[in-house]
């Protein structure tokens, strides 16, 4: 018995969710303000995430490559008697 509840539970919740899920018109008119505005949050959305990646992946990266560097040409300005301070 209780197999069976279950069974139709699971469908209920199926259904209900097709009839939640299945798209109908909207009739709704965008306005050009409208429109601008969402291209315009897009657009500032993406360069947010940009300028995130490059702040947080590039930049730790290039001070890495600075240091290394930095070890490297210590002992070059040490071999020709300049300091590297």
């Amino acid at each position: 018995m209780t197999k069976i509840l279950i069974r139709l539970a699971t469908l209920f919740a199926l259904a209900a969710a097709g009839v939640v899920l299945v798209p109908s018109d909207a009739h709704a008119y965008i306005g050009p303000g409208v429109g601008l505005t969402a291209v315009g949050t897009l657009v500032a959305f993406l360069g947010a995430v940009l300028f995130a990646l490059i702040g947080f992946i590039w930049y730790p990266i290039k001070r890495l490559l600075r240091a290394i560097r930095g070890r490297n040409s210590s002992g070059d300005a040490e071999a020709e008697g300049i300091s590297a301070s």
